[in-house]
């Protein structure tokens, strides 16, 4: 293998594995779960116990190159490895997925959202909404329980969406119990939640060129937040092959460059 990447998310902690062009293996674990298994903390490092994870040998570990990034601004120091930014991370993944060099990046991630352009490999701009997590896999997880649906069903529809004009999260948990009360239909409210993502990821988007969409994260998987996507934007959506594995993927790829 050539290089081994770290997504330590705010939802789920992501590893992958490269042979040269190759994904070799994809793993994800909870990040709770994870931090209380395999996790420590020493002189203000992070220590993970690799080898408790069954995932490489003793010996790979020491000598695969290793990768990292952390969710939002969080600083990472992590023990064996090199730490990059989340932007450089999900940049790298989605070029080594897509083998685009110019594409505006959505990444929807499980509590912050990140929209950035790369121009002939250049990353040129880009935007972080980290304090809010109204257009993120928390807030249509969280607007599921109130639908007492689950996320596979929620990401089923999108047509004749409900209004909702709430901008946070807590607040819109409000406004979709009052519609609910209203008699409205379980499957117009569900595209109305899969629509507010839309009107949150707008004003981001509308800072750059509408050419070509990479969307990764969580989010990429509710193909009904991507049939809207399409409505709104003129681009083309390309959906990567692993697009939650997109920031560990990019980390892998970085490492074995270096």
């Amino acid at each position: 293998m050539t290089g081994i990447g770290i997504d330590l998310g705010s939802r789920r902690v992501k590893f992958a594995a490269l042979d040269g062009a190759t994904i070799a293996w994809l793993k994800s674990y909870d990040t709770i779960p994870f931090y209380k298994r395999y996790a420590s903390r020493s002189d203000d490092r992070l220590l993970l116990a690799y080898e408790e994870l069954g995932l490489l040998t003793a010996e790979q570990w020491q000598t695969i190159p290793l990768t990292a990034t952390g969710y939002g601004r969080n600083t990472i120091n992590l023990v064996g490895a090199d730490i990059i930014p989340e932007i450089q991370a999900h940049i790298a993944g989605a070029r080594f997925q897509t083998g685009l060099e110019t594409f505006t990046l959505l990444d929807l991630g499980g509590q912050d959202s990140k929209v950035a352009r790369l121009e002939d490999g250049i990353l040129v701009d880009f935007l972080m909404n980290d304090k809010c997590a109204a257009s993120s896999g928390r807030y249509l997880e969280n607007m599921a329980k109130v639908l007492d649906v689950s996320l596979e069903e929620l990401a089923r529809h999108h047509e004749d969406p409900v209004p909702l004009d709430a901008t946070c999260g807590i607040f819109g948990e409000s406004e979709l119990i009052g519609k609910i009360i209203e008699g409205h239909a379980l499957e117009n409210l569900c595209a109305g939640v899969n629509q507010t993502l839309i009107k949150r990821v707008a004003p981001m988007l509308a800072r750059f060129a509408q050419d070509t969409i990479v969307l990764t994260g969580g989010v990429a998987k509710n193909s009904a937040f991507v049939a809207l996507l399409r409505k709104f934007s003129p681009a083309e959506i390309v959906i990567p092959a692993h697009p939650q594995h997109n920031g560990a993927i990019g980390c892998a790829w970085l490492a074995g460059r270096r």
